[in-house]
């Protein structure tokens, strides 16, 4: 069975039986349709109505796969209205904390890119609530570091595939203007020093940071077309663009 047929299936069964469910498991399922981008509204309106009327225990868990889901009706939806929103400080809380897992491999990555130059935050929390890794909150910059728990892993073949989860987070992010680039275990533990620079070269790269000083490539392209000419040893690399200021929290809440 097709994974759009399946979906259209489970979103058909759901909705007819949605009274069978408790809030656990309506959160379990309509975080689940987020997280393979379902675009159809009606599905996550019903599930999330209906958590609201259950008012039923939810674990840390479920209200973090909520306030996700929140942010992903937002930017999916920005002209509807969220049925959960009164409960969004309490489900923030929840994401947030269970966002927060710092690892030995985040701390390893970020010494060496410090080393190399490019200035960062970690553990950076932007307004919406996510926890970033490695970032640099002026230019909407990141760098997230996966260990095993970000992968599933093909018995057959042995290939390690990014699980829903991580790809879920990743294009929220995108959708609230951030560069995201990731470093994963498997492409680090075992490689040389020499191995793992070149490695954050390119990811950095991905990122639109060009050379070890964190030189952004969208502020060093010149504005008129033609040749570009090398600097001489006078000239000073042009400043990054000033960013746009974030919105406040207050302002992400009442939007959801």
């Amino acid at each position: 069975v097709a994974a759009a047929e399946l979906f259209e299936a489970i979103a058909g069964e759901a909705s007819r039986r949605i009274r069978e469910f408790d809030s656990q498991n309506m959160a379990n399922t309509v975080w689940a349709f987020a997280c393979i981008g379902w675009e159809q509204s009606q599905l996550f309106r019903a599930l999330a109505s209906a958590i609201a009327e259950d008012n039923g225990d939810l674990n840390e868990t479920g209200k973090s796969q909520l306030y996700a889901v929140a942010l992903y009706f937002q930017t999916a939806w920005p002209d509807q209205d969220f049925p959960l929103s009164g409960r969004l400080e309490s489900l923030r809380s929840a994401y947030t904390k269970c966002e927060r897992r710092q690892s030995q491999l985040q701390d390893d990555v970020s010494s060496l890119l410090a080393e190399m130059g490019w200035k960062h935050n970690s553990e950076h929390e932007t307004v919406e609530g996510f926890s970033l890794d490695l970032a640099d909150p002026e230019s909407k910059r990141a760098m997230e570091v996966d260990g095993p728990s970000h992968y599933l892993q093909d018995a057959s073949t042995g290939d390690y595939i990014e699980n829903g989860a991580t790809r879920f987070k990743s294009r929220l992010l995108r959708s609230f203007g951030w560069k995201v680039a990731h470093v994963a275990f498997f492409d680090w533990d075992d490689a040389s020093e020499s191995d793992r620079r070149q490695l954050l070269v390119k990811k950095l790269a991905c990122i639109g940071v060009d050379d070890a000083q964190g030189g952004d490539r969208e502020a060093a392209a010149p504005e008129s077309a033609g040749a570009v000419l090398p600097p001489t040893p006078e000239e000073e690399k042009p400043p990054l663009p000033d960013s746009t200021p974030l919105p406040s929290s207050e302002t992400v809440a009442t939007t959801l």
